[in-house]
């Protein structure tokens, strides 16, 4: 039996369903408003993102997400619109979303050569089940800067290295050269053992300079600029530089020796010209061509210096050309750039030619580079030139050695360098008295600090090294002469000498003249 329904009680639940109807709408349009703000704020965002179904299907894709993949892919599967794959990711991680966990993870991307960082979130739908929220932040600036700081960690690992082996090396030389020196001084010029001994001779000093330039590579010698011709030091380089690379390559060269003056360090020129020379080399390979070496001087006027950071005026131009693969132009902008490089993976650091720009702009010049895919590379090195021949010091002539008679108390905890150098000043009639402990050194001194006229020490000694010994023979007494000798260190420089008012700083190995000539400066 149906039960009746008053008026009354009719309009109670019209007006009843009315209300649930207008609450319902106005839910509805506050929830489609916080869609359309959450929506904007996901529009908004610079970084991709997108949300996913359990079943895999794109819900919502912000703008950034559709410019990355190229396409609105709403309603498709993520793994075939995002990932182009055909079945789900092996890495997908809906399984532990649906867990509400949260996941982060990196991407390496080769194609786009980027990196993500990945970040996944469960969003809980109305109904109970679990969308995933996943987004794509770009971190390949960071990851750049990290392998940046790598690089120059290991960077700074070599030249730590370099310090250690530029000290052991120079120690080793020091004896080659000194011996030799005695050896060259006791035998007649017609000797059959002359020539022999003067390739030793020269063979040490060419390692010498090797040294200097790993220590100018690794930033840890300061360098000098004075006045040069550069044809000698151009010459000696490619004579190394054709023992080193293929018979393959046809090393032409063209240097004028009229070309002028520059204001210049060898060591940085000869770090200059390797650089350049190596990665012609590199850009040929095995299969040989080309590399020409020119020098000459030019006048270069306001319009021939367009693109170019230098004023007008005459210039010693270094030319280093090959016929290799060439570079395309948005390499060329690039190849001054720090760890920048054009060489597989384990064959450059990219430091060369970012070393090189650097010399060559503290010497007030520029580069300037021509190059063409398959045709091969050009570049243009422009050394300012100084405006008299007049400024350039004359040679000076060859002079006997300088010697003594005064009293000299010698350090050095090498047994085979104290033999060597003791051999050095006594030839140059100094009286010597030689010690390999610094602090048997120091007590002698103390016993009887007016019998010497002058100290020679190393630096880098056990127990005491040769800047504290220093202070502690100034205590002692205030006026005796010091000479410091490193075969390298990080504490001690030429400013650093001056600093602790020590009167001489030499680099090993010392070769006798220089040895002579710093003694009669601080004694005289």
């Amino acid at each position: 039996m149906t039960k009746k329904v008053s008026y009354e009680e009719l309009e109670h639940r019209v007006a009843y369903l009315e209300d649930k109807i207008h609450e319902r709408k106005q839910i509805d349009e506050e929830l489609q408003v916080s869609k359309k703000k959450y929506f904007s704020m996901m529009n908004a965002m610079k970084d991709c993102a997108y949300i996913c179904s359990p079943e895999f299907k794109i819900e919502f894709m912000n703008s950034e997400m559709g410019k990355r993949i190229g396409a609105d892919a709403i309603g498709k599967s993520c793994y075939k619109a995002i990932y182009n794959r055909s079945k789900k990711c092996p890495w997908c991680v809906f399984d532990k979303i649906k867990e509400e966990e949260y996941i982060e993870y990196e991407l390496d991307e080769p194609k786009s050569n980027s990196y993500y960082s990945v970040a996944n979130a469960p969003i809980i739908n109305s109904d109970g089940t679990i969308s995933k929220l996943t987004i794509f932040r770009d971190v390949s600036n960071v990851k750049e800067m990290e392998k940046q700081l790598r690089r120059a960690q290991k960077m700074e690992s070599i030249g730590t290295l370099a310090g250690g082996i530029a000290h052991d090396f120079n120690n080793i030389l020091f004896p080659i050269v000194g011996h030799t020196e005695m050896l060259l001084e006791d035998i007649s010029g017609d000797h059959p053992f002359h020539i022999h001994l003067d390739q030793i001779y020269a063979s040490a000093q060419r390692a010498k300079n090797l040294v200097e330039q790993i220590l100018t590579f690794s930033r840890q010698e300061n360098n000098e600029l004075r006045l040069l011709k550069i044809q000698p030091v151009i010459k000696e380089i490619l004579k190394f530089i054709r023992s080193t690379i293929p018979t393959t390559i046809d090393i032409k060269q063209n240097i004028q020796t009229e070309c002028g003056v520059i204001k210049a360090d060898p060591i940085q020129i000869h770090q200059i010209l390797i650089n350049l020379t190596t990665n012609a080399y590199y850009a040929m390979g095995d299969a040989g061509g080309d590399l020409r070496v020119d020098l000459k001087e030019v006048r270069l006027s306001d319009q021939d210096i367009i693109g170019l950071d230098i004023n007008p005026g005459a210039f010693a131009c270094l030319t280093v050309a090959d016929t290799g693969v060439g570079m395309a132009k948005e390499v060329v902008e690039k190849i001054f750039d720090p760890f920048f490089t054009t060489k597989e993976k384990g064959k450059g650091t990219g430091m060369g030619l970012s070393v090189v720009h650097g010399i060559v702009k503290s010497m007030n010049g520029d580069i300037q580079v021509f190059s063409q895919p398959g045709i091969g590379t050009k570049i243009n090195v422009f050394f300012p030139m100084v405006k008299s021949i007049s400024q350039v010091p004359p040679k000076k002539n060859h002079q006997p050695l300088k010697g003594g008679t005064q009293k000299i108390l010698l350090i050095d905890d090498e047994k085979q360098i104290i033999n060597m150098e003791t051999q050095m000043l006594e030839r140059l009639g100094y009286k010597v008295t030689s010690f390999t402990s610094s602090i048997k050194a120091l007590e002698t001194f103390k016993s009887s600090p007016d019998k010497f006229d002058m100290v020679i020490t190393d630096m880098t000694m056990p127990k005491m090294t040769g800047d504290k010994l220093s202070i502690e023979l100034r205590k002692i007494r205030s006026d005796i002469p010091i000479l410091i000798c490193t075969g390298f260190s990080e504490t001690m420089s030429k400013e650093k000498a001056a600093f602790l008012s020590i009167n001489g700083f030499l680099m090993k190995p010392i070769v006798t003249k220089d040895l002579s000539q710093m003694i009669r400066n601080i004694l005289n």
